[in-house]
């Protein structure tokens, strides 16, 4: 995991420093243009082991704009502090009136199925 102290830098240079960039075939549709060329940008961080691919656009370039995007994305909510546990809370009366209601509602329904009885 990131240290705490851990800042994410400014400036893309910098944060492609610390980062391993590949470049590959993408896969899916696009033909010729696709099996060709190394269009798809795969980026991990190395210090959080975060990875990131992108291969939406047909420029190299564009991609890694993209992944830089998102690695940036990932990286703020990996520093993000963890929520609040939850404080258990009680039904009210009247949650638990409605959901009393609906199940008898529900039995009267599936009582109206049954066959006849021999009365």
């Amino acid at each position: 995991m990131l240290d705490p102290d851990y800042q994410i830098p400014e400036s893309d240079d910098a944060l492609l420093a610390e980062c391993d960039v590949q470049a590959f075939h993408a896969s899916g549709p696009g033909g010729q243009s696709v099996n060709t060329s190394d269009s798809a940008v795969r980026i991990r961080h190395i210090p959080s082991g975060i990875t990131v691919v992108c291969r939406r656009e047909r420029s190299q370039l564009h991609n890694k704009r993209l992944c830089l995007e998102r690695l940036r994305e990932k990286l703020a909510a990996a520093m993000a502090p963890p929520p609040a546990p939850r404080r258990p809370t009680r039904k009210s009366r009247g949650v638990r009136a409605g959901e009393l209601a609906a199940k008898a509602h529900r039995a009267r329904i599936k009582q109206m199925r049954r066959p006849p009885g021999d009365d």
